[in-house]
């Protein structure tokens, strides 16, 4: 793909331009290491380093203009230098003209929330391929541009905006007429703009819990920032809200488009609300209610999974224009998301699951829930990113605590902070738990998933928290490979047991 550099002007809208010329653009960049001849670099500021210092390395690997927002020391003969007020804002646009608005080709579905997000996106995902309709999607666990899913080759969940358009790109060559992106409160923040130049047909909500607050400075914000996905959307569109959470009606009431409510139980408005009858691990059977009243099988543990189930029923109905309760006998084929309440089984007398459950509101939902099928004790492993949102880890520890008989506090993400430091700051939220005895801090993973694992009876239940899907755990050095699945069936190999053991 190529463009002229003056067919993007528009779309930068730069304040001042140095240099002559109008160089032909292959490619959008935004990291030096990624740049190639052809490229147009864009220097955004970051939170841990800044765009800026890397133009001379982008030169060097052949970018033939330069974005940037500051004046810089030098400027080369041959290349055109374009100042703007706002780097990542430009990124966007340009992103969008480059790709040729592939979002208004689709009928773009976007999923917002603290937690289920991805169990959402995915679901919807499957309930678009199952009545015939060719989808692709973003999200932090899958990726699928057309074909069949792949595991996010991305650390973002909301990718940067030459991904995203890029991606929705492909989709469109591909054939797809709808996609479904997983739309993060930073993806939808106006600081990151990723998704600013994507036009949503249908919003889906599933939750507003504390999360984040390390980049949003406040919950009203947080909520502010998420409400962008529903203020955009077209009358003609659709917003899906959990009429259970608080934040429905402040987000029904800044919307243009045509509201669809859920939840779990009676509620005025509510297109669809479910009724739980039996549960257990292996799923939920549920009155679901609508237009009629039909009996179905979720098979997936907990009532928030319900709910999950809920939101993308009506945002594939509300994308494909089509009736919710068409999509309800698809929903026992559903499949789950990797590492979303995955249960590992070696033949061991105790329950060991793996769930990314790492937000204060997703303990609150998991822990209690579990406790309930668990006639031993629950055993916890989880951790707290670092460099991320400090206040939520004493909650985190206050949630554990109280439906836990033993907490294993570990790396989850440490990046560049103390290791130690993050989990005695989760710690001092543990209450009634005694150090060396129910309370553990092994900064370790795999030596603390062993722990937890040698040190559970028959009756016991294991969860380890916090990783689920994710490849890689982010220290202070660098990603270092990981497979939290895998770390514990070596654990449980250690102690005797293995996959061939079991069921």
């Amino acid at each position: 793909m190529s463009l002229v550099l003056s067919s993007l002007l528009d779309a930068i809208k730069p304040e001042e331009v140095r240099g002559e010329g109008d160089p032909p653009v292959r490619l959008l960049a935004y990291d030096s290491r990624d740049v190639e001849s052809g490229a147009l670099f864009f220097a955004l500021p970051g939170l841990h380093t800044d765009g800026h210092r890397f133009v001379q390395d982008a030169l060097e690997r052949g970018a033939v203009a330069v974005v940037h927002e500051r004046e810089l020391p030098s400027y080369r003969e041959g290349v055109v230098y374009l100042r703007v007020k706002n780097a990542r804002r430009a990124l966007s646009a340009a992103s969008a003209v480059f790709y040729g608005h592939p979002s208004q080709d689709l009928e773009v579905i976007g999923v917002t929330g603290t937690d289920g997000k991805s169990s959402t996106t995915y679901f919807i995902y499957q309930l678009l391929r199952a009545s015939g309709v060719k989808v692709g999607c973003i999200s932090t666990a899958l990726f699928s541009t057309g074909g069949e899913p792949e595991p996010n080759p991305l650390r973002q969940s909301t990718p940067e905006a030459p991904f995203v358009h890029g991606a929705l790109a492909r989709m469109r060559e591909a054939g797809c007429t709808h996609a479904v992106v997983e739309a993060t409160s930073h993806g939808l923040s106006p600081r990151t703009a990723r998704l600013e130049d994507v036009r949503f047909t249908v919003g889906v909500l599933t939750n507003i819990t504390h999360e984040h607050m390390e980049f949003h400075g406040s919950f009203e914000q947080y909520r502010e920032d998420k409400g962008r996905l529903f203020r955009g959307l077209p009358e003609e569109g659709k917003a899906v809200l959990n009429l259970d959470d608080p934040s429905s009606g402040f987000l029904a009431e800044r919307t243009r488009a045509g509201v669809w409510g859920y939840g779990l139980g009676a509620r005025e408005g509510a297109r669809l609300w479910a009724e739980v009858r039996e549960e257990s691990l292996a799923g939920s059977r549920c009155l679901v209610h609508g237009r009629e009243t039909l009996e179905v099988w979720v098979p997936f543990p907990g009532r928030f999974n319900v709910e999950n189930v809920l939101a993308a029923v009506l945002g594939a109905a509300a994308a494909a224009g089509k009736e919710p309760e068409g999509f309800l006998s698809h929903v026992p084929h559903l499949e789950g998301v990797p590492g979303r309440m995955e249960r590992v089984e070696a033949g061991q007398p105790f329950l060991v699951l793996v769930d990314y459950a790492h937000t204060p509101g997703a303990f609150e939902k998991l822990l209690p829930f579990v406790r309930r099928f668990v006639e031993g004790r629950l055993i916890v492993v989880f951790g707290s990113a670092g460099e991320r949102d400090r206040t939520k880890r004493p909650m985190q520890g206050r949630v554990a605590s109280r439906w836990a008989e033993v907490v294993v506090l570990t790396d989850e993400d440490p990046r560049g902070e103390d290791r130690m430091a993050i989990l005695r700051e989760i710690a001092a939220g543990c209450e009634g738990l005694m150090e060396g005895e129910s309370l553990f801090m092994v900064p370790d993973r795999r030596e603390a998933i062993g722990l937890a694992v040698g040190m559970a009876r028959e009756g016991d239940a294991v969860l380890c928290l916090g990783k689920g899907h994710e490849r890689s755990i982010v220290t202070a050095e660098g990603p270092v490979a990981w497979d939290e699945v895998g770390a514990v069936r070596e654990a449980l190999a250690a102690r005797g047991w293995r996959e061939e053991q079991g069921l």
